[in-house]
């Protein structure tokens, strides 16, 4: 992975066998980051995303392996007890145009990914809200 940040923006290249959360995770760190809002598209042929059931409490997760386009990869980076914390979905589609997504668990590229990072100027951390289930903003 390569990254150059311009003031408030990062572009990053994330490399073929490289996991897409854990460079997030390593330039967030490097960086200081604690709110941004992520986006990115490139190539994975393994990745896992997953569905929240609100009545369950609960992720069911699909894994996928092939060659596919991720369609669009959006999300934010904040903090969860004043640590890392980021919370991406990511759709990506086969060589039939189908397009599978969800929740991102894990994304291994394939071939590039570019990722653009843009940075908010304060922090907002996350709660969990037991009714919900859910790690949310805490506003």
């Amino acid at each position: 992975m390569k990254y150059k940040r311009f003031e408030n923006t990062i572009i990053a290249r994330i490399d073929k066998g490289e996991e897409i959360l854990e460079q997030i995770k390593e330039i967030a760190l490097k960086e200081q980051i604690k709110l941004a809002s992520v986006q990115a598209l490139g190539a994975t042929n393994d990745f896992t995303v997953g569905v929240y059931d609100p009545e369950e409490k609960k992720y069911t997760s699909n894994g996928f392996k092939g060659n596919f386009e991720i369609v669009s990869l959006t999300g934010t980076i904040n903090t969860l007890d004043d640590n890392f914390y980021c919370h991406l979905h990511m759709s990506a589609g086969n060589e039939k145009g189908e397009v599978f997504g969800g929740h991102l668990n894990q994304a291994y590229v394939s071939a590039t990914c570019e990722l653009v990072i843009n940075i908010i100027n304060g922090s907002i951390d996350r709660y969990f809200d037991k009714q919900v289930g859910l790690n949310v903003f805490k506003l």
